[in-house]
Formats: structure tokens, C-alpha cells, sequence
């Protein structure tokens, strides 16, 4: 139960959220005005795409004119960090507003064998998800693509979760392929005739924006939240078509994954467009970002990591660091670029704040609705964490400019200074001892014990 202090403080805060809206949009008329204070949300997630594969983030082998338009038209952010480096983690932060140390999905599967079936283990009911709290603000809420997060008939199941309509891929294993035998619509299997017998007549990523145009034409004059998490351009490398890619000179593999990136740059246009047509467009705010780093750097033909370290799987900038879009025309600056750092465990408090509603209490994120409206919010000045299980044991995190990498319990940290070093060349822990101290520190508090993934510190 909140106590009065944090409710009290939760209103004050929507108050403000509301004179803001008001004030940004001081152009329209009094009743666009009260709709747009409580705007419709839609989170747009690829799936591996990496930091650089998108040119508004220097791309230049891939079109992605809709995406880029986005980013010029909205805020682009350049150190906004994924839950995790691999998925069910990263969506489980994203979706809960816990960091991995207390999220209850830190894995793709659990380390501990008989607990939940098959090692994935579901969100459970005493978890609170983005879709619940936003529910509970009148939204109605929709997911369609890939959830990761229960297996049939668990308690981590999407309409279980707080979303009414849902859409897509349980497994994130079952999602590897693009044409597969059947999806899951709500609870219900729904068996796609055309792949049937190892047919692939259907593809799946077009599905998952039929449901969403259609999601947006049904609810258009209600408030919604539509969670887009694409599956494209993660492998295995499947498309009906490679244009415009197909005389390029590179592996089929990378024409494939640029062909992926540019047909979801295509259906992101869509989405768009279905927003003006429906006249929602000006009352309608649009995250796009990346689940995780890029699965292959794509070395000489994409260079999907640009300059960061690393790419999936890694606890360095290429495997952590996502691009970041926010547009709502009026509110989020247009044309504008942001180096304030914040990450998954945000998403959930920043849209409880732009629904005028309470988060939970006992997450780790924080709103960074101020810095999308563009203020000079410190964003900074917090810890931001990571750990990964399927390499032994690993930590990450960042404070301020800093970020130490730890790749095994027993080996010392990596201290990288990001202000100058953003590829992280040079580990400077040996050079600041009290720096290194306080990451240390940290580190062996910063998350809570897990029956799925325990640790044992020495």
C-alpha cells in the first residue's frame, strides 16, 4: 500500500504532466487540448537490429527513410541501454520496470533445472507490468509480435499481464521462424493454413502490422497502448523478398537482414500513416528502439555496432546500447538529439507519468518523461544495472560516464570512462581506485536473490 507522501507526490507530478501538455500545445483547440493530455502510446521494438543499422544513426547501406523521418521529426537518443543483452530479460525489464538483479525473467532460461517447465520461467501474478498499470489508467492495451515471457497456460501469458488483446509469438524460441505452423491470438492457438506441412505462404511479420493497423482503426477513439515487439530482423534469415537488396554484392544472409530492417521501416511508415488518416496523429506519442544490441556486427558491409564494443550476448556498449526514437508532434522536440542515459526499467514509470497514473513503488526505474519533453532533467546521477547468466555470471553497470564491466565473480572489474571512450578501448580501472570502489560496491548489492538464477559472492 502507497503511503500518502507518494500518492500525494504521484498527483503533483500528473498535474505537471498536464500543464506541460497544455502548454506545448498551446495552439490547438480546448477539446484537443483535454485529449491530448492523456495521449495514446505506441512502443515499437525490432528485434537485434543494432545500434548502427538505421540512418538516422549513420547507416548508410540500409534504407530506412520512415524511421529516419521519425527521428527527424521527434527526439533521437544516443545512450538509451536495453534491459539486457539477449531477450526474455530485456522485455522482462521493460515490461516490470525492474532492472535484471530484481526482474523476475534474468534469463533467456533459468540456471536451476525442475522449477518451471522447460527452465523458462513466466512473469507471475505478484508482478506488475506496464500494460496492468496503464489499464488501470483506461487505456486499452494491445500486444501483438514476440512476447518471451510465459508459456502457454502460465501466468506470464500477455492477457494474463494486463493486455486486453494480444497477438503473436509466447516463445522466443517458436519465433526463430517466420513462417511457423500457428501463433498464439489471445489464449488460442490459431493455425495458419498456408504453412502447414512446411508450406511458407505466410509471413509472420506481416500478421503483426495487420493487427496493429487493425488495433488502431478499433480503438481509435478510445486511449490505447499497442506494444509492437517485431520479431524482424532477429535469425533465422527468412523474407519473401530481398529487394532492394537482392543484386547487392554480400552473403545472402546480409541482404536478407537488410531487406528485414527496410520492410520494417516500411510498416513503421504505415503505422504512421494510419495515425494521420485516423486524425490521431497530434495525440499520439511513439517510442522505436531495439531489444538488445545486433546479433552479427556485419563487419565491412553494415558495421551494425558502429563504434560500440561488442554486439549481442556482450556486456560492453554493442550489446547494451539501442537506438532510441521518441516523436509526439507539439510535445517532444522536433529534430532534436539527447545524450542523457536512461534505459528499460524507465519505460515503465515514464509512460505511468504520461498516463497521469501511480507506478509501482518498488521498481527501478525512474520517469524521463522530462527529458522526452525535452527539459534538462539529470538522468545521469543514478546507477543503471545489468547482469547475464549465460556466460557464468557477468555484471554491468553505468553511473554518470562510468561504466565497469565485471565477466566473472572472481576476476576484477573493467572501469571505461564513456565520455571519451565510447568504444570502450581502454580499461582505465587502474587509474581511478576510488571509481572502481564505488562500482565494486555497488555490484555486490545491487540485486536481490533469485531462485531461477542464484548467485553465491565469495
Amino acid at each position: 500500500m502507497k503511503n500518502v507522501y507518494t500518492v500525494f507526490k504521484s498527483l503533483f507530478l500528473s498535474l505537471i504532466v498536464v500543464c506541460i501538455l497544455n502548454s506545448c500545445l498551446g495552439g490547438l483547440q480546448a477539446d484537443q487540448k483535454e485529449t491530448v493530455s492523456k495521449p495514446n502510446i505506441i512502443f515499437i521494438m525490432a528485434d537485434d537490429l543494432g545500434y548502427h543499422d538505421l540512418g538516422s544513426y549513420s547507416q548508410t547501406n540500409i534504407l530506412t527513410p520512415n524511421i529516419d523521418k521519425l527521428a527527424a521529426e521527434g527526439l533521437k537518443f544516443t545512450n538509451v541501454y536495453a534491459g539486457s543483452t539477449v531477450c526474455a530479460p530485456s522485455r522482462s525489464v521493460l515490461i516490470t520496470g525492474k532492472h535484471t538483479g530484481n526482474t523476475t525473467v534474468r534469463g533467456n532460461f533459468s540456471k536451476v533445472d525442475g522449477l518451471v517447465e522447460g527452465n523458462r520461467v513466466p512473469l507471475f501474478d505478484h508482478d506488475t507490468t506496464v500494460a496492468e498499470v496503464l489499464k488501470q489508467a483506461g487505456y486499452v492495451t494491445g500486444i501483438t509480435g514476440k512476447w518471451g515471457l510465459g508459456e502457454p497456460g502460465s501466468t506470464g501469458v500477455p492477457t494474463r499481464q494486463g493486455f486486453d488483446e494480444w497477438f503473436g509469438y509466447l516463445n522466443q524460441q517458436h519465433a526463430h521462424s517466420y513462417y511457423p505452423e500457428y501463433l498464439w491470438k489471445n489464449e488460442e492457438k490459431q493455425v495458419l493454413e498456408g504453412n502447414v506441412n512446411g508450406d511458407r505462404n505466410t509471413y509472420s511479420h506481416h500478421l503483426f502490422t495487420e493487427f496493429a493497423l487493425d488495433f488502431i482503426d478499433k480503438h481509435a477513439d478510445t486511449t490505447f497502448f499497442l506494444y509492437l515487439p517485431y520479431t524482424v530482423p532477429h535469425a533465422k534469415y527468412e523474407i519473401p523478398d530481398t529487394q532492394p537488396y537482392t543484386d547487392k554484392p554480400w552473403p545472402e544472409n546480409a541482404k536478407v537482414h537488410a531487406a528485414m530492417i527496410t520492410l520494417l521501416d516500411r510498416d513503421v511508415g504505415k503505422i504512421m500513416e494510419k495515425l494521420k488518416a485516423k486524425g490521431i496523429d497530434n495525440n499520439t506519442i511513439v517510442f522505436f528502439c531495439s531489444d538488445n544490441g545486433a546479433a552479427l556486427k556485419w563487419d565491412g558491409i553494415f558495421d551494425s555496432s558502429g563504434i560500440l564494443r561488442g554486439k549481442k550476448r556482450d556486456m560492453y556498449e554493442g550489446g547494451l546500447r539501442t537506438p532510441m526514437i521518441g516523436w509526439m508532434p507539439g510535445v517532444v522536440p522536433q529534430g532534436k538529439v539527447s545524450d542523457r542515459p536512461w534505459y528499460f526499467a524507465d519505460v515503465l514509470p515514464t509512460l505511468a507519468q504520461i498516463a497521469q497514473t501511480n507506478s509501482p513503488a518498488d521498481i527501478d526505474g525512474i520517469s524521463v518523461w522530462p527529458t522526452l519533453l525535452g527539459q534538462d532533467q539529470n538522468t545521469a546521477d543514478r546507477f543503471m544495472y545489468w547482469e547475464f547468466h549465460e556466460r557464468g555470471y557477468q555484471q554491468a553497470a553505468r553511473w554518470n560516464h562510468w561504466k565497469a564491466v565485471k565477466l566473472a565473480p572472481d576476476q576484477e572489474i573493467e572501469l571505461y570512462d564513456l565520455s571519451v571512450d565510447p568504444g570502450e578501448l581502454f580499461n582505465v580501472a587502474q587509474l581511478n581506485p576510488d571509481m572502481v570502489k564505488k562500482m565494486v560496491t555497488y555490484l555486490k548489492s545491487a540485486r536481490s536473490h533469485s531462485d531461477f538464477w542464484p548467485i553465491k559472492f565469495e
